[in-house]
């Protein structure tokens, strides 16, 4: 199994109905949900944060962040 992952969760993040985590059988899939997220919250979020996505193992994780 494969996982996609958020770390630190804003306000916006729980509002949009995105799950925090998520399982796939195959890396690609985890991998195109991963980017899906990410395109999403960097074009409906409030913008007040910074996303990141980083791989290890197969599992992604989105890191969010505030800007500085």
């Amino acid at each position: 199994m494969y996982k996609v992952r958020v770390q630190n969760p804003c306000s916006c993040f729980f509002k949009s109905g995105l799950s925090e985590s998520e399982e796939f059988d195959t890396k690609d899939k985890a991998k195109q949900e991963a980017e899906y997220m990410m395109n999403v919250m960097k074009s409906t979020f409030c913008n007040k944060h910074e996303f990141t996505l980083s791989e290890q193992f197969g599992d992604f994780t989105i890191f969010i962040k505030p800007r500085s």
